[in-house]
Formats: C-alpha cells, sequence, structure tokens
C-alpha cells in the first residue's frame, strides 16, 4: 500500500489507492487554482499597467495636439490680422478701379450693343438675300425636276418603241440575219470612233477559214514602233425569240477559245444576246477565264467599253512587252548565234570526217601500193635472178647436152658437121 510520511510530524501513514488518489486530486485542485488565481492576478495588473501607459501617451498626444492647435491658431489670427490690413487698401484701390471700371465698361458694352445691332441687321439682310435665292432655286429645282421628268417620260417612251422597233425587225428577219445584224452593229459602233479613239487599229471580219472554223471579228493594234501589244477574238451571237431551241453563251466558249488560239489573239469576247433574261449577263462585263483563258462575255452595248477598257490595260504594260521583245530578240541572236556556230560546226565536222576519210583511204591506197611494189620489186628481183640462171643454163647449152637422150638427133648433126 502507498505510504504517506506527515511533513509536520514525520509520521508515516499507509494509505489505499482510492484514499490516495482521492488525497492527490485535492493537492492537483487545491495547486490548480492557486496557480490560475495567481495567473488571473498577474495578468489583470499587467493589464492595468499598460492601460495606464496608453492614458498617459493619449493624455501626452492630446496636449501636444492643443498646443500645436494653440500655435497654429495664434499664426492664422497674426495672417488675419495683417491680411485685414491690406485688404483695407486693396478694397479702396479696387473700389476706385471699380469707379473708373464701370465708365469703360458702359462704353465698351454700348459700342458692343452698337456692333451687334449693326451685325443683326447685316444678318437680316443676308437672310433676306438667303431666302430670295432659295425661293429662287425652289422655283429652279420644280423647272428642273419638271424638265427632267418630261425627258425621262421621252426617253421611256422612245425606249419603248425602240423595243417595239427591234421586235418587229427581229419579227421580219431570218436567223442569219439577226446574226449579221449584231454583226453590223458593232462594226458600225466601232466605224464611228475608228479615226478619233483607233486610228491605228485593225478590225476587220475573220474570213479565214483554213483551219475548219473562223470567228467574226479580229482587233489588232501596234505601238508606232510596230510591236503588238492587244489582239481580241470577237464572236457575235444573236437569235430570235420565237426560236424553238434557245442556245446558251456557254455553247460558243469552247469553239471561240480554238478560233483564238489558231489566230493568235491575246483575248476573246463573245458579244451575245443570247439568255436575255439571265441577270449574270445583264450587269455588265462577265469573266469567264475560270474555264477559258482570257475569255469574256459582254452585252452589245459593252463592245467599245470592252475594247477601250483591254487596250488601256494592254498600254500600261507596253513598256514591258517592249523590254519582253528586246529580250526575245536578244534570246534569239543568241540562239541564231548558236544555230550559225552549229551549222559550221556541222559542216566543217563533215568536211573533216570526209577529209579524214579521204586521207585515211589515200594513205591505205599508198600502203597498198607500197606493198604492191614490194611485191613487183621482189617479183623483179626473183625474174633476174631466173633470168641469170636462164642466161647461165643458155650457155651451159651444147649440141652433146640436148642430145643426150636422142642419139637419132645427134646422128644427124654428126653428119652435118662431116659435110662441112
Amino acid at each position: 500500500m502507498p505510504e504517506i510520511k506527515c511533513p509536520k510530524c514525520g509520521n508515516v501513514f499507509q494509505v489505499d489507492e482510492s484514499d490516495y488518489a482521492s488525497i492527490a486530486r485535492q493537492i492537483r485542485d487545491h495547486e490548480f487554482e492557486d496557480e490560475l488565481s495567481r495567473r488571473i492576478r498577474e495578468i489583470e495588473e499587467k493589464k492595468e499597467q499598460e492601460l495606464q501607459v496608453k492614458l498617459i501617451k493619449q493624455q501626452q498626444a492630446q496636449q501636444d495636439e492643443l498646443s500645436r492647435k494653440e500655435l497654429a491658431l495664434k499664426e492664422a489670427e497674426l495672417r488675419i490680422s495683417d491680411l485685414k490690413s491690406k485688404s483695407d487698401s486693396q478694397i479702396k484701390e479696387l473700389e476706385a478701379k471699380l469707379k473708373a471700371g464701370d465708365t469703360e465698361m458702359k462704353l465698351a458694352v454700348a459700342q458692343a450693343q452698337s456692333k451687334k445691332d449693326e451685325e443683326i441687321a447685316a444678318k437680316n439682310n443676308e437672310l433676306i438675300k438667303l431666302q430670295g435665292q432659295l425661293q429662287n432655286k425652289d422655283a429652279e429645282m420644280k423647272l428642273k425636276e419638271t424638265s427632267l421628268k418630261e425627258s425621262y417620260d421621252q426617253q421611256l417612251k422612245f425606249k419603248d418603241e425602240e423595243i417595239e422597233r427591234i421586235k418587229d425587225f427581229k419579227a421580219k428577219q431570218s436567223t442569219k440575219m439577226i446574226g449579221e445584224s449584231l454583226e453590223q452593229h458593232c462594226q458600225n459602233e466601232f466605224n464611228s470612233i475608228r479615226m478619233s479613239a483607233f486610228p491605228n487599229a485593225y478590225f476587220e471580219k475573220d474570213n479565214d477559214a483554213r483551219t475548219g472554223s473562223k470567228g467574226d471579228f479580229i482587233f489588232r493594234e501596234a505601238s508606232e514602233d510596230g510591236t503588238e501589244f492587244i489582239s481580241i477574238m470577237f464572236e457575235m451571237k444573236n437569235e430570235m425569240e420565237t426560236t424553238a431551241t434557245k442556245h446558251k453563251n456557254e455553247d460558243f466558249f469552247k469553239e471561240l477559245d480554238k478560233d483564238r488560239k489558231e489566230k493568235g489573239c491575246e483575248y476573246a469576247v463573245l458579244v451575245s444576246m443570247l439568255e436575255a433574261d439571265n441577270e449574270l449577263y445583264n450587269n455588265g462585263i462577265v469573266d469567264v477565264s475560270y474555264r477559258y483563258e482570257k475569255m469574256y462575255v459582254i452585252r452589245p452595248q459593252f463592245f467599245i467599253p470592252m475594247i477601250t477598257l483591254l487596250r488601256n490595260a494592254a498600254l500600261n504594260s507596253l513598256k514591258y512587252q517592249r523590254e519582253l521583245a528586246v529580250v526575245r530578240n536578244q534570246q534569239l541572236d543568241i540562239v541564231n548565234f548558236e544555230s550559225n556556230m552549229n551549222d559550221f560546226k556541222d559542216a566543217f565536222g563533215r568536211n573533216y570526217r570526209i577529209a579524214s576519210d579521204k586521207f585515211k583511204k589515200a594513205i591505205e591506197e599508198i600502203d597498198k601500193t607500197i606493198d604492191h611494189l614490194i611485191k613487183t620489186k621482189e617479183a623483179l628481183l626473183s625474174s633476174d635472178n631466173n633470168l641469170r640462171l636462164a642466161n647461165n643454163k643458155a650457155e651451159d647449152l651444147s649440141i652433146k647436152k640436148l642430145t643426150k637422150n636422142a642419139p637419132s638427133v645427134r646422128a644427124m648433126f654428126d653428119d652435118l658437121n662431116k659435110e662441112e
């Protein structure tokens, strides 16, 4: 069992575990409460001290602020006093100036009012003039409006009459005459301005059908130095409104492109009255170069503007065409020089080969001749040797040798010798 010694008497007591735990708890609780009370007192004392310090600092700050304000107030009073003394003199001076300025002000106001009245009178006069001009303009505008309306009505009437005339004209024409009338219209349009706008241009019908087809007109123009800078193949297409089988513009694109290429033209233009209700062709110049290179479709009213447009664009590039022509001529000169050089080389090579072949043949003939002479020499040498042997044999020839094997002949020679 746990033992506890009394601190006063020194006696030792034995206690069980529950009593020991109770005594220990009492001691801990008592010590905790004492410690807690002590800590609380310390915190309160510390807070009290801090509060006193803050109060002292606050009082000191308030005192300092009060002193500063009192000093500032005194300085302000001094400044006010000084300004008041100065203001009195300034007020007097300003009152004097104000009295003098009042007279000047009245005079200036009177002058300004007089000038203003004059300006108002001038403005009123000008306004009256403007109103009169405006009335005249209204009358003039009404007159012009009436004139324009009459002119428009007249033009509209003329257009209606022209439409009726064209309808009647087409009804009386054959299909061939309709096409020829459109060609004649374009030709007349061009000829009417040829001398003023295109004095050096070529514009004639395409009558060359050697390739199997031909266009209607060819336009060409060259500069003063002869450089052609624009060429156009024209095809005109029209048909009667009562024609059963209606053609489309695109039906003629392929043939027109073929004619342009065969006749060496840069542009191809189809002047067409076909597809009269198609807004694509009624709105102006239609570029169809997405299908055929440098090809356009126009209505007859755009015939001259189309030529002018393409011609002006070509004129802007004439300088570059001339430079290109110079370069081409230079290249052609180089090609001709190379061609002449190659021709010379070929001719020289051919003559050299022929001479070389003949030289070789002559050498071969000489070699053959030398071989033949050597063989002839050998034959002659051989012949000389044979002649020498023959001579030797001839010198050694005798009747005796000849009649060696012919006793009867030898007897005959013996008889002849005896007779002599």
